[in-house]
């Protein structure tokens, strides 16, 4: 995430918007320009990597124990405490109802086995895919045939269209080997009453 600024888990977009609103972009430059803050972080995760191994090794079946905290009770501080966040930051009810329209779509995202962290990560380089698609836009006078002149442009969409689809072609492929597999054991049988009568 530092050095590329792609987040690739959920905590590195959490930190990748936290760059954001202070102005930090993350990227291969940032080393050279924000060179006290990366070595700090990079500092701060040794020291709390020892900080860590020192709470968890004696307080181990203390945290053990909150597992047999009832989910309902857990859910219901999860969500008070997420809602005091979204409330305290600009205190508009607006932020209370996107937290709760938010929770629903993860929600029924978890209940339908979608994975959440992509959502995540899309949430936070929306804007810059939207930002960096205006300047091509721009740059090709809004024309939508300058987004696929160059043969780079073409592998790039050949790459994710395959990626996509992927899924999609690897069920048709089960289905016909499936397929084929189950027809494959009945013809003997049907030879072999054949030749008993």
């Amino acid at each position: 995430m530092l050095t590329l600024g792609l987040p690739t888990t959920a905590t590195a977009a959490v930190m990748l918007a936290a760059f954001q609103q202070y102005g930090i972009q993350p990227g291969p430059l940032l080393f050279q320009r924000e060179s006290e803050l990366v070595w700090t972080l990079i500092a701060s995760l040794f020291i709390g990597t020892v900080l860590l191994l020192v709470l968890n090794l004696p307080l181990a079946p203390v945290w053990a124990k909150l597992l047999r905290i009832p989910r309902p009770y857990l859910y219901a501080g999860i969500l008070f405490f997420a809602s005091v966040g979204a409330y305290a930051v600009s205190g508009d009810v607006v932020d209370l109802v996107l937290l709760l329209v938010i929770g629903v779509i993860g929600f029924i995202m978890r209940r339908f086995g979608l994975p959440l962290l992509p959502a995540i990560i899309g949430v936070i380089l929306g804007p810059n895919a939207e930002m960096q698609m205006r300047r091509a836009l721009q740059i090709s006078d809004g024309s939508l045939s300058g987004l696929v002149d160059t043969w780079f442009a073409r592998i790039v969409y050949t790459i994710i269209a395959a990626i996509l689809l992927w899924p999609i072609i690897a069920m048709v492929v089960r289905k016909l080997r499936g397929g084929r597999d189950s027809a494959g054991p009945d013809e003997p049988a049907e030879v072999e009453v054949s030749a008993r009568v």
